[in-house]
């Protein structure tokens, strides 16, 4: 009589595969919160939006054939990073750390590894979709030029190394909210302080100099700065404070942003409320 053949048990998903299906989880409740939806997906091309009806034709210089428009677009495109990352996971993660959403992933045998794989899946798909976005009302309303060439692989390694920063220090200020209702109130106004001291609402060059020593310490700067060089045209570095765009300088920068973040988020990154570790 043949021996009965016990099936090997499968192995479960790895942390990656979990992960990656997550993404879905959180793409479902991102869409489905209408003030996120608003805050971190549609407010940029509203103020896109409101910004170049206002100043849309107004030349950065007399003689100047670069629109402030222009200028606008490339400034909010590196705000997209800043929204759908930063602001986003700032805000989401406290609320999920006040719902108990934290607290039972973290007892399931769901790796934790799953949970970020999650977030970062979700901040990728709304910066996609964000920037696209801006880009069509960009070229349809407000005469954006689109990059060629090496401007395109610019626009990859500057938003793929803003989204990492960014998503890591996310993840690392979400122990600062004490609570998950006040994120908003201490998360917006940082964004919005960055963003009045970066060159996206205001042309660079033209802000005080200790507002742009400020800046100069924190990525979007240099984020809004690497995306001016790739939909502006080369004339327009002489719009900027050395007259370059210091391409070399953006990519340091923010790498050195990533590496940072990193530390930080696994430093101060937290499941549970203050207390009860």
């Amino acid at each position: 009589m043949a021996a009965s053949t016990i099936p090997t048990p499968l192995a479960p998903p790895g942390a990656i595969p979990l992960g990656v299906r997550r993404v879905r989880i959180e793409l479902k409740q991102f869409f489905r919160d209408r003030q996120s939806a608003v805050f971190n997906f549609l407010l940029p091309v509203l103020l896109l939006v409101i910004f170049g009806s206002v100043f849309g034709n107004q030349p950065l210089a007399p003689g100047s054939d670069i629109t402030f428009a222009q200028y606008f677009v490339a400034g909010m495109i590196a705000s997209g990073v800043l929204y759908t990352s930063f602001q986003n996971l700032a805000i989401a993660i406290p609320l999920e750390r006040d719902d108990g959403t934290l607290k039972r992933i973290q007892g399931t045998p769901m790796p934790k590894l799953s949970y970020f794989v999650g977030k970062i899946g979700l901040v990728f798909v709304a910066y996609v979709a964000q920037v696209t976005l801006l880009i069509l009302v960009g070229k349809l309303f407000y005469k954006l030029v689109l990059p060629s060439g090496a401007q395109w692989f610019t626009f990859l390694w500057a938003s793929v190394l803003g989204l990492i920063a960014c998503t890591l220090l996310g993840i690392a200020f979400s122990v600062v909210p004490k609570n998950g209702k006040g994120a908003p109130a201490i998360v917006s106004p940082i964004v919005l302080v960055l963003q009045f001291t970066s060159g996206v609402f205001f042309q660079y060059d033209q802000l005080p100099h200790w507002m742009q020593q400020f800046s100069a310490l924190f990525p979007l700067k240099w984020l809004t700065q690497a995306m001016r060089s790739v939909f502006l045209p080369p004339e327009a570095a002489a719009f900027e404070v050395t007259g370059s765009f210091e391409l070399a300088k953006c990519a340091a920068v923010l790498f050195a942003w990533c590496i940072g973040g990193l530390i930080l988020s696994l430093v101060f990154f937290r499941w549970n409320k203050r207390g009860q570790d």
